[in-house]
């Protein structure tokens, strides 16, 4: 399991989203969960991703094969060639279907489910800023002001936090922020979900990468984050009003 969660604001796109992987309680892994495509000044595409890890990787790996033609020039299906986030988002759509029926027949034979979700975001000259969560199924949806923000994984810790606090007029200081506390409040309920935190935040109009950082499992501002919001959260309940019974 994992959880990854982006968000689309008036001042760009905050990107997240956890490392761990695991087949069992005693077979933990750290795997990279985004994946950066950038031409400075011309795109900037994040792609997060769960499920499958096989089948994630695999995609992934395709897209990235087929951005260049047979003669090294920028292939113009491939990702870095296309004129829009909507062709992306469909290339990648079919990408992930083409993998499932590969892998898919033996995968469910032995009872594993070759199943991915993927969220895509980012920019591409003189177009929109764009945000899509794409299905299992390849078929996707397209964020809005009031839908500004997609969470694939384990979501239901997260969200409550999301709902309150972030929307189309947010900053990105404040969706990262949340966005921190997000993953931690899920960490503290789901111990598929762990450290390294990736996060990446886009300017809009930017067409490059400015803000990243990778949080380890010690880092200072993470345990600030954890223990402010618990303390916190202690501090406001006994704040609320008792149940008058009588």
């Amino acid at each position: 399991m994992t959880y990854c969660v982006a968000a689309v604001t008036d001042q760009g796109i905050v990107f997240a989203s956890d490392s761990r992987t695991n087949a069992g309680v005693d077979q933990l892994g750290i795997f990279s969960k985004m994946t950066v495509i950038e031409a400075p000044d011309e795109r900037m595409i994040v792609l997060l991703c769960a499920g499958n890890l096989a089948s994630t990787q695999s995609v992934v790996s395709l897209l990235k094969l087929r951005m260049a033609g047979d003669d090294g020039h920028v292939n113009p299906t491939g990702i870095m060639g296309l004129s829009s986030l909507y062709d992306v988002a469909a290339t990648v759509g079919e990408t992930m279907r083409e993998v499932v029926t590969r892998d898919g027949p033996m995968l469910t034979q032995q009872n594993i489910d070759p199943g991915c979700t993927f969220i895509l975001g980012g920019q591409i000259k003189g177009k929109a800023q764009c945000l899509f969560l794409i299905y299992p199924q390849g078929n996707f949806i397209e964020s809005s002001r009031d839908t500004n923000f997609f969470q694939i994984g384990e979501t239901k810790y997260g969200k409550p936090i999301i709902d309150r606090v972030v929307t189309f007029e947010s900053s990105l200081k404040d969706v990262a922020k949340c966005f921190m506390v997000s993953i931690n409040s899920t960490m503290r309920s789901n111990l598929s979900v762990g450290p390294p935190i990736e996060m990446l935040a886009y300017e809009k109009d930017a067409l490059r990468v400015t803000m990243r950082r990778r949080f380890a499992e010690k880092n200072q501002y993470f345990s600030e984050i954890s223990q402010f919001w618990s303390s916190g959260l202690r501090r406001v309940f006994l704040e609320v009003p008792d149940v008058p019974w009588t």
